[in-house]
């Protein structure tokens, strides 16, 4: 139902002696859906009320919790109980190419419930009609894609340059409270697909606002390279407007001190920029109350602005013929609508916050922080194992290979090496280990390690995300199966050479490097810095079933015995990293050692 076919509402006028048929019947669901659907719709707008959690459950599978939620037309869309779904099956999977998708929820209708229909019996092929609409729920696919902006006059932009490659737009709000605090937004976007980096350096003049360093003078540079057309990257400023009122302040800067580099090559800026921005005496409240009011019905129900409510963005990695789930994210991507029916509930939960300060019921909570958790970054590290069949290739010179293996690093330039895996039993000890032997085996051959012997290669598919490992057998064997162990690690991009060099003597350490644990006990690994200040860690198993660890580093162990390995690096600088090692043994076999 269209909510912008219904207006103005028209409701039934009865009177005695009306003939009723099932068009006025059907105007009278129409109206009492429309008032609702139109009330849904400007008090409480689009988004989610409860639930509808998104999970991965493996490698190729979702789930999406039980839930409500209203859409831009003010239907409730309910999904009654939870669901499990494999990605590929999901409407959308398949026309959408790109890596990553969103996951949207939209209203559907069915119509239920067959009864024979006396007006057609014996005059038609259809005797029946369905004798009610249920109203239900379906999910599907698209490529993510930025929300729709609503056409209002809250903020200012001009252009400081633009050309066939980029753009760079400044914005502002149109309107300011005297003494308030306001940001600034210098936005670059790329218009082209062309490899060209963009270099900008000028200085705004404004009179009436005084920037983070004190002066009227705001420096403003630019160095971005962005790959992809449509992709755009913004940088905040915050000023502070005067304490009187000016309705005519301007931000300005000249064409002659506006400095711009394309690709290396100079450009001429032509026009100087001019950015209006009032100072109001009234308060921020006021006058945001003022900039929300004034957005028209028309603005609210553009045709297709909410259609459908976005509740998570997953990422995938492919390889030839396969996918696997890398990551959900619904944190910051959905948008929540609040309800006074969670008031207590909310109220509760801040509580155990000091600064905790809630708006008052019935207004909008404010925007969530930008998406930079680390949950969100690439992995430079990676290893597993893989096995390849020997079946009758198994003399002297034959050359096997794997299958495609997806490394998890994502497409570009990955560093893969393989060596031959396999378990020993040390003399001093009865439990087995471990052994990995990277490069040409037949050097360890007098040690009779028990491995194929057999030279290896890796070819690195950087387009895929994925690569082949291939070997040639050193000597005749029986083993019917190649045990390699593979190790990827992600290369920085020559913008990173920097980065790298600035974490020259900067180091972690494990505090206690090695522990000794019984089967599901817990130990909290801390770790020690070294040139450099605390910063946040992330702990990552290096196996699988090799116990579970938090975000902030307890260990449990698993109920196997073995020694398992934990690797613990930086959030910001993944590079600086250091291993842990867990001895996990039973409770008897601890007490005897």
């Amino acid at each position: 139902m269209d909510i912008t076919r219904l207006l103005p509402f028209e409701r039934n006028r009865y009177y005695t002696g009306k003939l009723l048929s099932s068009a006025d019947f059907l105007a009278e669901q129409e109206y009492l859906c429309g008032k609702q659907r139109f009330v849904n719709s400007m008090m409480f707008g689009s988004g989610v009320a409860c639930g509808l959690g998104v999970y991965s459950l493996d490698d190729d599978s979702i789930m999406v919790e039980s839930g409500v939620a209203v859409d831009g037309t003010g239907r409730e869309i309910v999904l009654p109980r939870s669901v499990m779904l494999k990605l590929s099956a999901i409407d959308g999977y398949e026309e959408t190419e790109s890596d990553r998708y969103s996951l949207m929820l939209a209203y559907a209708e069915e119509q239920v419930h067959p009864v024979y229909s006396i007006a057609r019996g014996g005059q038609s092929d259809e005797e029946y009609e369905m004798n009610r609409v249920r109203e239900g729920w379906r999910l599907f696919l698209r490529a993510p894609e930025k929300p729709p902006v609503l056409l209002t006059e809250f903020l200012n932009t001009a252009q400081i340059y633009a050309d066939d490659d980029y753009m760079v737009e400044v914005s502002v709000p149109a309107a300011v409270s005297c003494g308030a605090t306001v940001k600034l937004t210098v936005t670059v976007t790329k218009l082209s697909a062309a490899a060209r980096n963009i270099s900008l350096d000028c200085s705004l003049q404004m009179p009436s606002f005084t920037g983070e360093t004190g002066g009227s003078e705001l420096p403003v540079r630019v160095e971005e390279t962005l790959a992809e057309p449509g992709e755009s990257v913004s940088r905040d400023y915050w000023l502070k407007a005067g304490s009187h009122p000016a309705p005519e302040s301007m931000i300005v800067a000249k064409s002659s001190f506006i400095r711009v580099s394309v690709g290396g090559a100079l450009k001429k800026v032509e026009e100087n920029l001019v950015l209006k921005s009032a100072i109001a005496d009234i308060s921020t409240e006021r006058l945001i109350e003022h900039e929300v009011g004034r957005v028209s019905l028309e603005s609210l129900q553009m045709p297709g602005v909410y259609d459908a409510i976005r509740l998570a963005d997953i990422s995938v990695v492919r390889s030839k013929n396969a996918y696997i789930i890398d990551r959900v994210e619904d944190l910051g991507v959905k948008r929540y609508i609040r309800t006074m029916a969670a008031e207590h509930l909310r109220r509760e939960f801040a509580s155990w916050y000091r600064d905790a300060a809630l708006p008052a019921a019935g207004t909008e909570p404010p925007p969530p922080p930008r998406e930079q958790s680390v949950a969100a970054r690439e992995p430079v590290y990676a290893s597993g194992t893989c096995e390849i069949p020997l079946g009758t290739n198994s003399k002297k010179g034959n050359v096997v290979f794997s299958s495609e293996i997806m490394h998890g690093l994502g497409k570009g330039n990955v560093f893969v090496t393989v060596g031959s895996d396999y378990a020993d039993t040390d003399p001093r000890d009865t439990d087995p280990t471990r052994h990995t032997i990277y490069g040409n085996p037949a050097l360890f051959a007098g040690e009779a390690p028990p491995i194929v012997l057999a030279e290896t290669s890796v070819k690195v598919l950087a387009d895929r995300g994925c690569f082949v490992a291939a070997a040639r057998l050193l000597k005749p064997t029986n083993y019917s199966v190649l045990v390699l162990r593979w190790v990827a690690v992600k290369l920085p991009a020559e913008d990173d050479e920097n980065r790298i060099h600035k974490l020259t003597g900067k180091s972690i350490s494990a505090q206690s490097p090695t522990v000794v644990l019984g089967t599901r006990e817990s130990h909290h690994f801390a770790v020690s810095f070294n040139n450099m200040e605390p910063c946040g860690l992330i702990y990552n198993l290096t196996e699988k079933d090799s116990g579970e660890i938090t975000s902030d580093g307890i260990y449990t162990a698993p109920s196997k015995e073995g020694v398992y390995e934990i690797r613990i690096s930086c959030a910001d600088m993944p590079l600086v990293s250091t291993y842990a090692y867990a001895v996990v043994k039973k409770k008897g076999a601890e007490e005897k050692t």
